[in-house]
C-alpha cells in the first residue's frame, strides 16, 4: 500500500503545492515582489486605514522598493440599520465596505489583475450620539483590517505566479 502512494506523494514536490511565500520559479520571493508594489492613495478615513495596512503587511513599514506594480483601490461604504423599533430607532448597525482594486505594472501601464473585495462588521447602538462614534469607528478599523488582509493574499497568489 506505502509503495502505490508514493507516487502520489512525490507528485506533490514537483508540481502540484507550493508553499505561497516560497520562492518563485525565477527565484525571487513573494515577500520582495510585494515589496515592489506601489499602493495609490484612498480617500477618506478608512481608505487611509486600509492603505496603511497594506503597505505594512507588504513591506513591515520600511522603506519600499522601487516599485514595479502599482495598486489601486476604491472603496464603496454602506451603513445598513437592523434590529429596528416600532418607532423607528434601530439598536444596531452594520458597516459595510466593497472595495474595487486594480494592480497595474509601472513599464506597460496594462492592468495585470483586478477583483474586488468585501468586509461586513456590526456594532450596537445606544441612545446618545456621542456614544456611538466610537462602536462606528471600531466596526470601520475591523473592516478595514479584513478588506486588506484579502488584498494582501489575494495580490500575493497574483504575484506568485508571475514569471
Amino acid at each position: 500500500m506505502l509503495v502505490a502512494a508514493a507516487p502520489a506523494l512525490t507528485a506533490c514536490g514537483a508540481d502540484g503545492f507550493k508553499p505561497l511565500y516560497g520562492a518563485t520559479a525565477s527565484g525571487v520571493g513573494v515577500e520582495q515582489r510585494l515589496a515592489k508594489v506601489d499602493f495609490s492613495p484612498i480617500p477618506g478615513r478608512v481608505g487611509q486605514r486600509i492603505r496603511n495596512e497594506l503597505v505594512f503587511q507588504s513591506t513591515g513599514g520600511g522603506n519600499p522598493d522601487a516599485p514595479a506594480h502599482r495598486l489601486e483601490v476604491v472603496i464603496k461604504e454602506t451603513l445598513t440599520s437592523t434590529l429596528v423599533r416600532i418607532d423607528g430607532e434601530s439598536l444596531s448597525q452594520i458597516y459595510s465596505i466593497e472595495a474595487s482594486f486594480r494592480l497595474i505594472n509601472i513599464n506597460s501601464k496594462a492592468v495585470v489583475f483586478q477583483g474586488t473585495s468585501n468586509a461586513r462588521a456590526g456594532f450596537e447602538r445606544f441612545q446618545s450620539v456621542y456614544s456611538n462614534v466610537r462602536p462606528r469607528e471600531d466596526a470601520e478599523n475591523r473592516a478595514s483590517k479584513v478588506i486588506a488582509e484579502d488584498i494582501k493574499i489575494r495580490l500575493a497568489t497574483y504575484l506568485s505566479r508571475e514569471a
